[in-house]
């Protein structure tokens, strides 16, 4: 376990090495060619719909659960 633990915090030390960086940080030219374009609204949509759709799935199961708790008499 300890060969293991070490090998994973110099995974670590090492990764931090690996992303190439330019002079600005707010430099991203990928995300500046959305802007321009608009697509970076498709973008932000789907991720809202994403995160809406995890949130609806854990109301309902959370519902449900309540409701079999309640049949069961668990508190």
């Amino acid at each position: 376990m300890k060969r293991i633990s070490f090998f994973l915090l110099y995974l670590m030390m090492l990764s931090g090495n690996l992303f190439a960086q330019t002079s600005d940080p707010n430099y991203v030219p990928m995300a500046d060619k959305m802007r321009e374009d608009g697509k970076i609204w498709v973008v932000v949509l789907v991720v809202a719909i994403v995160f809406a759709g995890i949130a609806i799935n854990m109301l309902r199961i959370d519902f449900k659960l309540k409701k079999i708790e309640k049949e069961l008499n668990i508190k």
